[in-house]
């Protein structure tokens, strides 16, 4: 019976821990997706950068939710022998559930400007 419980209790933390590991993975992603969104929004003849950053803004908090859409800059950068928009988000880590310290995963997207 004790072995049971050891293991079963073993069996849980690992589980709960590829859980989360999935959960930060998929912050992670949706960060990468609406950074790269917003920049390549924000390169559109007729839009700004500020329009770029309102994009990121709006795919993260309808995503994952408003606390991560805080930290989010656009610069224009050169990449690759271009100059570039380029949006940088930078988000709290999820460590337990969706909480987490502030500031800890950044992310950066860019799109050629025309």
């Amino acid at each position: 019976m004790t072995d049971f419980v050891m293991v079963g209790g073993l069996l849980t933390v690992l589980a709960l821990a590829v859980v989360q590991l999935t959960l930060i993975l998929h912050v992670r992603n949706v960060l990468v997706d609406a950074a790269a969104s917003g920049a390549r929004y924000g390169t559109l003849a007729d839009r700004t950068p500020d329009d770029a950053r309102q994009r990121a803004a709006d795919l993260i908090a309808g995503s994952i939710g408003a606390d991560y859409a805080t930290g989010i800059r656009v610069d224009q950068a050169d990449a690759a022998g271009g100059r570039t928009l380029e949006v940088r988000v930078v988000a709290p880590m999820p460590v337990i559930g969706l909480l987490g310290p502030a500031g800890t995963m950044e992310v950066v997207g860019h799109a050629p400007l025309q």
